[in-house]
């Protein structure tokens, strides 16, 4: 086993999907974006090179198998996303993929009762249709129709990004894996924040996924000349989009575990010289107790409430996601630790702050997860890092953890 040269390729092949972008000089990569032709190419040919069978289904997933001994077997499934954030770093999401490639490329020699999936999940982050989990829903069953009509900011609906893309949206049902098919969910990503550095270790076992709520919010005053309406005659919008900020922040800072974020905020007109007249902006609430998370979410929705009453505004309130906290499977998360332990490596024990597939996995099959140390803590950001040393450790726990999955009784 020649760790040192699959950790090599593993980084190259990272640095040649970043190329993929719709942005020249920043890596955005958004589902069923022109750029994710050039990658479905690349990881094909690398799937085939691996020994897998490959195909693409009707949500643009990207699967290779690595077919069983055993006649209509179970599957086992790892993978992760391909897509990203706007000005995007290189590792989030992809780097499980070749995480998967690689294990499977050194293991692509033996034969194992089991069948394994390695899926490139083709939507994860929810940037164009603003909605997350699209792929993974699909492949779930759980995919909603009436997201087909979702339309993107150029005015495409999801129905037809996929037409445009090859692929049939009636399809879709066939995507989903029969029910009890599915073994189990592996998921290897870099930790995207501190906690692994701070601590000097290369990974963390990942024991549960973190609830998310998230909302749009819109204030809507009067637009006013700058100079000549009366402070207290004024209705703006901005103001108050202002003093919701400062209370969201305030509120995580006050509440163990809970993390709130306003991340976009809009401004109409937005102009130096005119009072704002309407804002939009988006909330993000997560926290690993759900019964927190929830309560903290209709606190602030008073909050807004209140804002928009003294202030003589409309407010108007769009949920857009409820996540619930997801645990990994104790059993598989167990014996995740045993490679991690066979490995020479300290078993530390973490929850997940961001959302991913396998909290979407776990509602068909055992899930757990894997991290690896973010250098900087640093995530959706050109600086994303990761240490080779660090790759190849995590490579080593999964072709451990594979082969001992992938012949287990079932």
């Amino acid at each position: 086993m020649n760790l040192d040269l699959h950790t090599h390729r593993i980084l190259k092949q990272c640095d040649t999907l970043a190329g993929f972008s719709e942005e020249a000089g920043r890596l955005t990569r958004t589902f069923l974006s022109p750029p994710m032709r050039g990658v479905h190419a690349c990881l094909s040919e690398w799937m085939a090179e691996a020994g897998l069978d490959v195909r693409i289904d009707a949500v643009g997933n990207l699967i290779g198998r690595k077919p069983g001994r055993r006649p209509n077997p179970k599957v086992f499934v790892t993978g992760s996303h391909v897509d990203t954030v706007p000005n995007a770093g290189k590792y989030d999401g992809i780097l499980g993929v070749l995480l998967g490639l690689a294990a499977l490329r050194e293991l692509s020699d033996r034969t194992f009762a089991h069948a394994v999936d390695l899926i490139a999940f083709s939507e994860e982050e929810g940037i164009r249709f603003s909605t997350s989990y699209l792929s993974s829903r699909a492949v779930c069953g759980t995919f909603d129709f009436n997201w087909l009509e979702r339309k993107d900011a150029a005015g495409i609906a999801l129905a037809q990004a996929l037409r445009d893309y090859g692929l049939d949206p009636a399809a879709i049902p066939a995507a989903a894996y029969p029910p009890g098919m599915v073994a189990g969910y592996l998921e290897i990503h870099i930790e995207q924040g501190p906690i692994l550095e701070s601590l000097g270790l290369p990974l963390g076992i990942v024991d549960a996924i973190i609830g998310q709520s998230r909302l749009a919010i819109q204030f809507t005053g009067q637009a006013g000349h700058a100079g000549t309406q009366p402070m207290e005659l004024r209705r703006d919008a901005l103001a108050a989009a202002a003093e919701f900020v400062v209370r969201v922040e305030r509120t995580a800072r006050e509440t163990p575990g809970l993390r709130a974020t306003v991340g976009s905020l809009i401004v109409e007109p937005g102009a130096v010289n005119v009072v704002p007249g309407k804002v939009r902006l988006t909330l993000d609430v997560r926290h690993a107790q759900d019964a927190i998370r929830h309560k903290t979410v209709a606190d602030l929705v008073e909050v807004a409430t209140v804002l928009g009453r003294d202030r003589q505004l409309g407010i108007d309130l769009s949920p857009s996601m409820d996540q619930a906290a997801v645990p990994s499977d104790p059993e598989l998360t167990n014996r995740l630790a045993n490679a991690v332990r066979a490995a020479g490596q300290a078993e530390k024990r973490m929850v997940s702050g961001a959302g991913h597939d396998a909290a979407t996995m776990a509602s068909i099959c055992p899930m757990t997860m894997l991290f690896l140390r973010s250098p900087g803590g640093i995530s959706h950001h050109p600086r994303e890092a990761v240490l080779a040393e660090d790759v190849k450790v995590a490579l080593d726990v999964m072709i451990r953890f594979l082969e001992a999955e992938l012949d287990r009784e079932r």
